[in-house]
C-alpha cells in the first residue's frame, strides 16, 4: 500500500473532520523521541471494536504469516491520538493514567477518544516500529472497560522498589511477550518509584532485547563450545536470514545487505561485548542477539554467531524490528544443518542467497579474524 493509497483509505473511513471516535486499542501505545525530553505520547486505535491484536503485534503477524499488504491495511486504520508531555514529569495525568492502563493490558481495550483537531495523514516512520500514519492531538481519553492485566505485569508495576532490569526479567520469565514488555517499560511503569519515567518506544525495544540477551549471556559464556558448525535459515516478507554458529567462544555479528539499493549495514562484538550502540544495524542487532541467546541457552552451548540478512525487494515498507526477532526465533525452532567446516556451510548458504555469499563474507569482521588467527581450513 502506497502513501496515496493510505490517504484514500483514511478518506474512506471518513476521518478527515471527525474529532471524536470509539474503538478497541490492540492495545498499542507509542512514545516518540523527537524534542526529548518533551515528547509526544499516545494511544493507537482503529474506529472499530473487538479483538484488534492483528493491527499491532509482530508476534501475531508472523504466527499467521500476514503479507505486507495486509499489515499496512491494518496500520492504515490506526489513529495515533497523542499529546505532548515531559517523560520525567508527565503534565497531563488525566491522559497519562488511561494510557498507562492500556499499556499494561494484554488484550484489546475499548476506549472513547476526544480530539483537539481532526486526524491528518502524516506518516511517522521509526525503523524500530511499524509505520504510524494518522496522528491527531488528543484532548480526552475515556476507557470503556477494565483492561485485562496479567498478574506478573500487575506485580512489577506495583513493586516500586524493583529495578527496571529486574522487572523486565521477571516479565520475560513469566512468558509475557516482548511486545507487551516494551509497552510497560515505554509507559514508565517499571523501576524504582523515584526513577520511573517514560521511555521512547524505539529505545524501549532495544533496552528490552539488550537487557534480556545480556542476562542470558551471563550463563552462556560458561557453557562449552559447540562441537560442529550449525546453519539455520528463515524468511518472512522479504527478510531472508542465514545464521552461522561456529565452534568458538561467544561473539556476535550481524551483516545486512539490501538487494534493492546495495546498501550494507554491519555491527559486531567480541566475547567481551560492546560498549557503544550498534549504530549501523540499530535495533535489529539486539533483536537478533536475543534470538540466538535464547537458542544457545536452551542447548547449553556457546559459539561464534554470524547473522546474514538479505533484504529482498518485496520488503518495501517499514514494519519494525519485532518481525526480525520473530524470523530469527523461527530459524532456531528448526533442526540445524550441520557441517565440519565453515566453508562447507557457506557453500550451502550461497545456494539460497540471490547474490554471491562473498558479498557478506568480505564484510565480516569475525570471519576475517578467524581466517587470520586460526582454522584456515574453514575458510579456503
Amino acid at each position: 500500500m502506497t502513501n496515496q493509497e493510505m490517504v484514500s483509505k483514511i478518506k474512506e473511513l471518513n476521518m478527515d473532520k471527525r474529532i471524536q471516535f470509539s474503538g478497541s486499542s490492540p492495545p498499542e501505545i507509542f512514545i516518540g523521541r523527537q524534542d526529548y525530553p518533551n515528547v509526544y505520547a499516545g494511544v493507537l486505535s482503529p474506529m472499530e471494536y473487538g479483538n484488534t491484536e492483528k493491527f499491532s503485534s509482530p508476534e501475531n503477524w508472523f504466527k499467521h504469516k500476514y503479507k505486507i499488504e495486509q499489515i499496512l491495511e491494518y496500520r492504515s486504520k490506526l489513529i495515533y491520538s497523542r499529546f505532548k508531555t515531559n517523560i520525567k514529569s508527565p503534565q497531563n495525568s488525566a491522559l497519562v493514567k488511561p494510557l498507562s492502563e492500556i499499556a499494561m493490558s494484554n488484550k484489546s481495550v475499548s476506549a472513547e477518544f476526544f480530539l483537539e483537531k481532526p486526524v491528518k495523514f502524516a506518516p511517522i516512520q521509526e525503523l524500530s516500529v511499524p509505520i504510524i500514519g494518522n496522528p491527531a492531538p488528543l484532548k480526552r481519553l475515556r476507557l470503556e472497560e477494565n483492561p485485562k492485566i496479567e498478574k506478573s505485569v500487575d506485580y512489577v508495576v506495583s513493586d516500586e522498589k524493583l529495578k527496571s532490569t529486574d522487572g523486565i526479567k521477571h516479565l520475560y520469565e513469566s512468558n509475557v511477550t516482548i511486545t507487551n514488555i516494551v509497552k510497560v517499560l515505554s509507559a514508565g511503569l517499571l523501576g524504582i518509584k523515584d526513577q520511573r519515567k517514560m521511555v521512547p518506544t524505539r529505545w524501549a525495544i532495544t533496552a528490552v532485547d539488550d537487557t534480556l540477551s545480556k542476562e542470558l549471556l551471563e550463563k552462556i559464556k560458561y557453557y562449552p563450545e559447540l562441537s560442529e558448525v550449525r546453519l539455520f535459515h528463515s524468511e518472512y516478507l522479504g527478510n531472508h536470514y542465514e545464521i552461522l554458529l561456529i565452534p568458538d567462544t561467544f561473539s556476535f555479528e550481524v551483516i545486512e545487505i539490501s538487494l534493492k539499493n546495495k546498501g550494507v549495514w554491519k555491527d559486531h562484538e567480541s566475547t567481551f561485548g560492546r560498549k557503544k550502540y550498534a549504530e549501523d544495524v540499530t535495533g535489529a542487532y539486539y533483536a537478533n542477539r536475543l534470538a540466538v541467546c535464547e537458542y544457545l541457552n536452551e542447548i547449553r552451548r556457546q559459539a561464534k554467531c554470524i547473522f546474514l540478512r538479505e533484504i529482498r525487494p518485496e520488503y518495501n515498507a517499514p514494519l519494525g524490528v519485532g518481525i526480525l526477532r520473530e524470523v530469527s526465533r523461527d530459524a532456531f525452532s528448526k533442526y540445524p544443518e550441520k557441517f565440519q567446516t565453515t566453508n562447507d556451510a557457506l557453500k550451502k548458504v550461497e545456494e539460497r542467497l540471490k547474490q554471491p555469499v562473498g558479498n557478506f563474507t568480505n564484510q565480516s569482521a569475525l570471519l576475517k579474524e578467524q581466517y587470520k588467527q586460526k582454522k584456515l581450513t574453514d575458510w579456503a
